[in-house]
């Protein structure tokens, strides 16, 4: 008796998505447990900066390690956030590298799910290092002097611009023809963004064209609004600034990423 044939539905519907997004994430998240190396180094390199910047530049340049640690930790957060999309960059260069994209590929998912799976487990060790930091550079005696409720919108406009930021990672591993070479075209990027900021330093003592563009930098204004949030200042400004800038990398790079990820893998 012949079986009727059953039609393979192509298309992947919004909640499905979502949930292979959802697993996928995990699957990235549970490699931690395997491989605790990548916990150490998400947890490591934040708190060699904190301790590098604060004991060795600090005296320096505030006259204090104490007042320099409570202006630069802010900063120091967003750097090692916008550090740490280079982790996605080279994750997805090691998953396309080995094959691990064409194996899903077989399966039937959306095409979309690994890549936002990667960027959503990544946006979960955001937090991690957030907190780490936080509770590090309070222990050496960085001092909230706003509330809770700063403390968390300095973390939610973080990882909203964080992950905004990361589309222009994840589109360099994708091009890349190697994690060699994602590491190295995604760093000579962010070093130039964050030192030019006010991330670490007071842009006061950069000469003019220098100082021009810091005023612009958009790694100037999500530094400005971290530390108002946490320490006291003006925040609405830059926080809305910092999210415009973060519509524009989602608008310019993620369109770029998704059409090579589709061509590529």
């Amino acid at each position: 008796m012949a079986t009727k044939a059953v039609p393979v539905e192509r298309r992947v519907g919004v909640g499905a998505t979502v949930r292979q997004t959802a697993t996928l994430a995990w699957r990235s998240l549970v490699q931690v447990k395997h491989n605790p190396w990548d916990l150490l180094d998400l947890s490591i390199q934040p708190i060699m900066f904190l301790l590098l910047f604060t004991f060795v530049f600090g005296g320096a340049i505030s006259g204090s390690t104490g007042d320099y640690l409570q202006f630069a930790l802010p900063g120091l957060v967003v750097q090692n956030a916008l550090f740490y999309t280079l982790s996605t960059a080279i994750g997805l260069n090691t998953d396309i590298s080995k094959g691990v994209f064409d194996r899903l590929r077989s399966l039937p998912i959306a095409r979309t799910a690994p890549l936002a799976g990667r960027i959503v487990a990544d946006t979960f060790k955001q937090v991690w290092a957030f907190g780490l930091l936080m509770g590090f550079g309070m222990l050496l005696g960085f001092r909230v002097q706003t509330s809770v409720a700063g403390v968390l919108g300095a973390l939610a406009l973080l990882v909203v611009v964080a992950l905004a930021m990361s589309w222009m990672s994840v589109l360099i591993g994708l091009k890349a023809s190697s994690p060699e070479k994602v590491q190295m075209i995604a760093f000579s990027a962010m070093m130039p963004l964050t030192f030019t900021s006010s991330a670490l330093v007071d842009p006061v003592t950069f000469p003019a064209w220098l100082r021009a563009w810091s005023e612009v930098n958009p790694v100037s204004y999500l530094a400005d609004a971290i530390r108002g949030l946490l320490i006291g200042g003006e925040v609405a400004t830059p926080a809305l600034v910092s999210l415009l800038w973060a519509a524009g990398f989602v608008a310019v790079f993620a369109p770029l990423a998704i059409r090579v990820f589709r061509t590529r893998v």
